[in-house]
């Protein structure tokens, strides 16, 4: 079949011949149809599917007819993250090429007046985060009782990011007559309770059973030690000797190992950019611009990377850290083997990641296998990190020592020649008969009277310590008891 035949308007025929494509995927197939029939639809694929044109394309079609209003957009896509809210308006502005359709994003890290001024010229299509959309219905800025059209996209990945609340509020905003597309790639029980209080009757598109992966990746693991430097150095040897190594994505589960794997890669000569939730909005966008162009051929990042993100030439993913969530390796892996090209998925397994691959391995109805070789680094080695920055801690403390030292050594007293002891007669005490004082006693044992004893210099001076120094042999005075 081609798309010619699932009803879309000439000039979307006419942009989606310009990009090359001829045939339809499953899921555009069998979704296109009930979207232009006006039919909520329920759409369960395993990602790199090409759900986004099932939803985009017929849009474009229904869009042909009406015209927007100031404030209140058409249509309303939901997306989990900045960087898949920015990929479908590349996807409107490849395909509506010949129509005159005003598209606006509202996402986070982009100036509310900005944002506000498209707004207010009128939106067609409106592309959105949920949290940054309810913050411009909050401010009065944007009405959704003119929405006619309501796409959840990746509403799986909406769940672990914790946006479902922010759906339910926004779907009460919008008409109850309009028409729901709801995508997923996994069916989680919440998600299956939105649907049923959201979806109207809604025709089920299952191109593929939830939670499945392409059958175009080969997926493999690693074992590696426990400790952090370990497993950077397994990923480095594997980074090395992969073949037909195009371009690869390295996940990592927290924004923190991203800076730190993204560093040590740098650091070993390799070519790589990074990508987390804690970046600058213009930074994640460049960083996504120089690895879809091939100037950065590897790219760490954190799952904001794991879902939807279209880069069709991915050879490689490297799990550095096995997710926490079975459905996040599903997403992950899915960034390579896209659109029919083969990839590999390699997972570096430490020895506490053994229970959440074996519950990967129930999910997706498979094992993955172990990589032949000899990659696994020893418990008593070190990271070449480590053993260049040892050296330099060790003379960097050696460097800081030397001050005080020497600085000691010149607060030692000189030594002082040996005193013949005084005659008896010399002492004022013994020429009066007095009996001589003994030597100061310890703190603890120093009586109460003789703390408040003035001193006298010649106390400090027994016959039989006069090679010390003087001022160790001053008494201490008591503390009160």
């Amino acid at each position: 079949m081609s798309f010619s035949n699932l009803g879309l308007s000439d000039k979307v025929l006419a942009a989606v011949a310009a990009t090359g494509y001829t045939t339809p995927t499953p899921i555009q197939e069998q979704a296109i149809p009930h979207v232009l029939a006006r039919r909520d639809v329920l759409g369960i694929a395993q990602t790199g599917t090409g759900k986004t044109a099932a939803f985009v394309l017929p849009m474009l079609t229904i869009l042909e007819k009406g015209r927007a209003r100031a404030r209140m957009p058409r249509t309303l896509i939901l997306e989990p993250t900045r960087e898949l809210a920015a990929q479908v308006k590349e996807n409107f502005d490849r395909y509506g090429v010949g129509q005159k359709l005003n598209v606006a994003l509202l996402i986070g890290g982009v100036s509310f007046g900005d944002q506000d001024a498209k707004l207010t010229r009128g939106v067609d299509v409106l592309i959105a985060t949920p949290g940054r959309l309810l913050d411009h219905t909050e401010r009065g800025g944007l009405l959704l009782t003119g929405v006619e059209l309501l796409v959840i996209d990746e509403a799986d990945r909406m769940l672990d990011m914790g946006f479902i609340p922010d759906i339910e509020r926004i779907c009460k905003l919008v008409p109850f007559t309009r028409q729901t597309l709801f995508f997923t790639a996994t069916m989680p029980p919440e998600i299956r309770r939105i649907t049923d209080a959201f979806l109207h009757n809604p025709q089920k598109v299952e191109v593929s059973k939830p939670a499945t992966t392409a059958v175009t990746v080969t997926q493999l693991q690693v074992p590696s030690g426990r400790e952090a430097h370990q497993k950077r150095e397994v990923l480095r040897r594997l980074l090395r000797e992969a073949k037909d190594l195009k371009n690869a994505i390295i996940f990592c589960n927290r924004k923190r190992d991203v800076a730190i794997v993204h560093k040590s890669l740098q650091k070993h000569g390799f070519s790589v950019g990074a990508l987390h939730g804690d970046m600058d909005q213009s930074a994640r966008m460049a960083a996504l611009d120089q690895f879809r162009k091939g100037e950065l051929p590897l790219l760490v990042a954190s799952d904001v990377a794991a879902r939807g993100l279209d880069i069709p030439e991915v050879s490689h993913v490297f799990n550095f850290d096995v997710p926490h969530h079975s459905d996040d390796y599903v997403h992950r892996i899915g960034r390579t083997g896209r659109a029919g090209r083969t990839g590999t998925a390699i997972s570096i397994v430490s020895p506490p990641d053994q229970k959440s691959v074996a519950a990967i391995e129930k999910l997706i109805g498979q094992s993955i296998p172990t990589i032949e070789g000899d990659y696994e680094v020893q418990e008593s080695s070190r990271d070449d990190e480590a053993r260049e920055r040892r050296p330099r801690d060790s003379s960097r403390r050696s460097r800081g020592k030397a001050p005080r030292e020497r600085e000691s050594r010149e607060r030692e007293p000189r030594e002082r020649e040996p005193r013949e002891p005084r005659p008896a007669a010399a002492s004022p005490r013994a020429a009066q008969g007095a009996a001589p004082r003994p030597a100061p006693t310890a703190r603890h044992e120093q009586p109460r009277n003789e703390s408040r004893r003035p001193r006298r210099d010649h106390d400090n001076e027994p016959a039989d310590h006069s090679h010390l120094p003087a001022f160790l042999l001053r008494p201490v005075r008591a503390p009160l008891p």
